[in-house]
C-alpha cells in the first residue's frame, strides 16, 4: 500500500506544496513585518510624562515617546546593576526616545518600570521637528517676534502654527533661490570657464572672445548679486521669531522659528488627526529630502535616483538582450561553439554581482569614462566628467549583470513560436528579416517581457555593484534638472538600497535610524512591484494582441 502510494507520486506532490506554502508563509510574514514596523513610524506617537525615581531616590521627570518595551530576566537585569524588586522574576522596561538631543546628548532612553512614580499623557506636551538635533520634547510656554512676547499661554499655540505657516513659505522661496535659480548661475558659469578654457586649448582664444565672455561674467555675477539679496532678505524674515519652550525639567530655551520643520500636540488629537497627520507624515517621507545623515526627512532622492536608473538599465539591456538571442537562435549555425556560448550566458547569471561592480569600475569608468574625458571634454582636466563613477556606468553594469536573463527568457520565447509560422511568412514572400520583425518578435515579446520583469527585479535591489560606480550617501543634486541637457549621465546618485545599507548599518544613531530602514525597505519592494506590474500590463497586453496568431 505504502510503496503504491510512493509510486503513485503523491508524496512528492504534497511535499513540493508544502514547501510552497511554507515559503509564501515566510515571505508573506516578512512583508508583514516590514510593513507594520515601516508604516508605524508614521503614527504620531502620545508624548509621555514621566516621574521617574531611581535607586537613588531622586525623582526627575521624563518626556518622550514610549517607542518599545522588554522583559529582561532577573539575572541579566541584576548583570546590568539593577535591582528588581518585590522578588519579580523579570524587570520591565520601556525604551522612550526622549529626543532634545542638544541637551541630554542622546534621543534614546531606557526606564525601568519598578521606578516610575506616574505615568501620565497631558495634552499641552508639544513635539518641535527640527532642521538639526532631532526632535524636540516639551512644553510651548510664548512666542516671541523681534524679541517681544506676541503669546504666551494657550494663545500661543495657534499663534505659533501661523507663524510657522509664514517661515515655511519663507523657506519654500529661499531653497527654491538656492536650488535652481543660483545653482542654474553657478552651472552656467562653470559651462562659461570650460568653453574658455577649451578655446584656450584650441588656440581660438582672443581679444573679442575675452571681452564676449567677460561681459556674460558680469552679467551672471549682477543676477548672482541680485538674487544673493533677495535671500539675505528672506532670512532677515525668517529670523523674526522665536519659540520660548520649556524641557522636562522646567529649564526654558529659545529655538528660532527657522530651524523647525513641524509641531504638532499629539495628545490633543482624536483618531482622525492622527490619521491625517500620519498621511502627511507618510507623504513628507516619500517626497522630501533627507536630514541628519539621512535618519530624518525623506527619501525622494533615492526613490527617484532607483527608478531613473533601473530604466536607464531597461533601456540597455533589452535590445542587446533580443538581439543576441535572436542571432543564437535564428541565424547562429547550432553546434558546439554555440553549446558553448548558452553554457557561457548561463554561467554568467551565476557571477556574483560584486565582480560585475568590480568590471564596471575598471572598464567603463577608467577605460571608457577616461577615454571619453581624454577625447570630449579636455578642458576639464584634471577634473573627471565621465571618468568617474556616476549614473551612466551604474546603469550599463546593471545591464552587463540581468543581460543573461532577458537573452535566456527571449531565446525560451522565440523556441516555442511554431516553424509553420515562419515558413507561412516566408512562402508568402516575406524575407527572414521580414519574418523576424514582423511575425517572429511580436510573438516573442511577452517573452521579452518576461525577461525584462525579471531583470529589473533583480537591478532594483542591487547593492553591491552600485557602491563602484555611482552610488552615494547623498547626492547634492538630482541627475535630472532644468539645466542643459537636463538628463545628467555622469553625476552621482541615490539608490534605495544603499540607503537602507547606510542607515541600518553606518548611521550614527541606530534606535532613530531602525525604523527608517523598515520603511525603506517597503518602499524599495513597493517600487520593484510598481515596476514589474507596469511591465506585467504591458506583457498581459501584448499576449493578448497576438494570442489570434498562434491560433
Amino acid at each position: 500500500m505504502i510503496k503504491a502510494w510512493f509510486k503513485s507520486g503523491s508524496p512528492w506532490i504534497w511535499m513540493t506544496a508544502g514547501a510552497v506554502s511554507i515559503n509564501l508563509i515566510l515571505v508573506i510574514g516578512l512583508l508583514l513585518l516590514i510593513a507594520l514596523r515601516g508604516l508605524g513610524h508614521f503614527w504620531p506617537s502620545d508624548i509621555v510624562e514621566y516621574r521617574y525615581q531611581d535607586r537613588q531616590a531622586q525623582e526627575t521627570v521624563i518626556i518622550g515617546e514610549e517607542v518599545e518595551q522588554s522583559l529582561l530576566p532577573e539575572a541579566q537585569a541584576r548583570a546590568a546593576g539593577h535591582e528588581v524588586l518585590n522578588g519579580a522574576e523579570y524587570l520591565k522596561q520601556f525604551l522612550v526616545k526622549t529626543g532634545n538631543r542638544d541637551i541630554l546628548g542622546s534621543d534614546f532612553r531606557w526606564i525601568q518600570e519598578q521606578y516610575i512614580v506616574q505615568k501620565t499623557t497631558p495634552e499641552d506636551l508639544i513635539t518641535v521637528e527640527r532642521r538639526e538635533w532631532g526632535n524636540f520634547y516639551g512644553r510651548l510656554i510664548a512666542v516671541k517676534q523681534n524679541r517681544a512676547v506676541i503669546a504666551e499661554g494657550e494663545h500661543a499655540w495657534p499663534v505659533a502654527q501661523e507663524k510657522l505657516a509664514q517661515v515655511l513659505k519663507l523657506f519654500a522661496k529661499i531653497d527654491k533661490l538656492q536650488d535652481k535659480d543660483i545653482g542654474a548661475i553657478n552651472y552656467n558659469l562653470e559651462r562659461l570657464r570650460l568653453k574658455q578654457r577649451g578655446l584656450e586649448l584650441k588656440g581660438q582664444w582672443n581679444e573679442a572672445k575675452r571681452a564676449e565672455f567677460a561681459a556674460r561674467k558680469v552679467a551672471y555675477e549682477q543676477e548672482y548679486k541680485t538674487l544673493q539679496q533677495s535671500i539675505s532678505q528672506l532670512n532677515q524674515e525668517m529670523k523674526c521669531c522665536i519659540l520660548v519652550v520649556a524641557e522636562a525639567g522646567g529649564r526654558q530655551i529659545n529655538i528660532p522659528l527657522e530651524r523647525v520643520v513641524k509641531l504638532t500636540r499629539p495628545n490633543a488629537m482624536n483618531v482622525w488627526d492622527k490619521a491625517v497627520e500620519y498621511i502627511a507624515n507618510f507623504g513628507t517621507f516619500v517626497s522630501d529630502e533627507p536630514r541628519e545623515a539621512n535618519t530624518e526627512g525623506g527619501i525622494f532622492p533615492a526613490i527617484f535616483g532607483t527608478v531613473l536608473m533601473v530604466m536607464l538599465m531597461a533601456v540597455v539591456v533589452t535590445p542587446f538582450g533580443v538581439i543576441a538571442a535572436v542571432y543564437m537562435r535564428e541565424y547562429a549555425k547550432q553546434g558546439f561553439i554555440t553549446r558553448i556560448i548558452r553554457i557561457a550566458v548561463n554561467n554568467l547569471a551565476g557571477v556574483p554581482s560584486i565582480v560585475y561592480g568590480v568590471f564596471g569600475l575598471g572598464f567603463f569608468v577608467y577605460i571608457i569614462g577616461g577615454s571619453i574625458d581624454k577625447v570630449f571634454f579636455p578642458e576639464a582636466a584634471p577634473a573627471p566628467v565621465f571618468g568617474t563613477p556616476g549614473l551612466l556606468w551604474a546603469s550599463l553594469t546593471l545591464a552587463l549583470l540581468t543581460l543573461p536573463v532577458v537573452i535566456v527568457a527571449t531565446e525560451e520565447g522565440l523556441s516555442r513560436i511554431p516553424k509553420s509560422i515562419r515558413e507561412g511568412s516566408l512562402a508568402l514572400g516575406a524575407t527572414k528579416a521580414e519574418t523576424l520583425w514582423r511575425t517572429v518578435l511580436p510573438m516573442a515579446s511577452p517573452a521579452i517581457m518576461t525577461g525584462l520583469i525579471l531583470a529589473v527585479a533583480r537591478a532594483a535591489g542591487e547593492v553591491a555593484p552600485l557602491m563602484l560606480v555611482g552610488v552615494v550617501k547623498l547626492a547634492p543634486t538630482l541627475p535630472l534638472d532644468g539645466n542643459f541637457p537636463y538628463l545628467h549621465l555622469d553625476r552621482k546618485f541615490m539608490h534605495l538600497g544603499f540607503h537602507i545599507y547606510d542607515v541600518g548599518f553606518q548611521s550614527p544613531n541606530v534606535e532613530a535610524a531602525r525604523p527608517l530602514v523598515y520603511a525603506t525597505s517597503l518602499l524599495l519592494v513597493m517600487v520593484i512591484v510598481g515596476l514589474n506590474m507596469f511591465a506585467i500590463a504591458i506583457r498581459n497586453n501584448l499576449r493578448e494582441k497576438y494570442r489570434a496568431l498562434e491560433n
